[in-house]
């Protein structure tokens, strides 16, 4: 009798085993999270982790369409690139016309600090008269320039110091105080 009581006891764990074994945590997660997005190679695919932004959320702006314009230095002209960007973040913001938007202004470190404050002002100025153009209502837009108090890093090359020369588009449900 032990030998059956044994191999009935060995016989009774293996089948305990493999049915843990059917209950894997990808079943589980196949119940609880939506599948993936099929990724295609293209360019437009959705960023791994963010497939299910919600349409005119402020992270829908910021992966889908992008805040920041960046400048040459000492300019405030608007290049092609700015440009099609701030086109993007025209047409999103007729499509969400509940958002307001904060155009912050900043420079890097190549003049004084007085000069680089109007130089940034003069560059979130030409964004939001950019966005104006485009039918957005100026009375949903504010600028302000910062000048170079805010750097995106502190350093002496040039691939760092563009980072620093730019216009950053901040969404906001209500003006802020002045």
């Amino acid at each position: 009798m032990p030998f059956k009581t044994g191999f009935a006891g060995r016989l009774a764990a293996t089948a305990m085993l493999m049915a843990l074994a059917s209950c894997t945590t990808s079943n589980i997660a196949s119940v609880e999270e939506p599948a993936p997005t099929p990724m295609t190679g293209k360019t437009n695919d959705p960023a791994p982790g963010f497939e299910t932004v919600a349409a005119g959320s402020e992270e829908d702006f910021i992966l889908n369409v992008g805040r920041r314009i960046y400048f040459t230095q000492d300019s405030a002209t608007l290049d092609p690139v700015a440009m099609a960007t701030l086109d993007s973040q025209a047409a999103w913001l007729s499509r969400n016309p509940a958002w307001l938007i904060k155009l912050q202004g900043f420079a890097d470190d190549s003049g004084s600090a007085r000069s680089m404050e109007n130089l940034s002002q003069k560059r979130a100025d030409a964004v939001m008269a950019y966005l104006v153009s485009r039918g957005v209502d100026s009375k949903r837009m504010w600028a302000k320039g910062y000048g170079n108090d805010r750097e995106v890093r502190d350093c002496n090359d040039r691939s760092c110091k563009v980072q620093n020369r730019r216009v950053v588009a901040n969404l906001r449900t209500t003006p802020d105080d002045p």
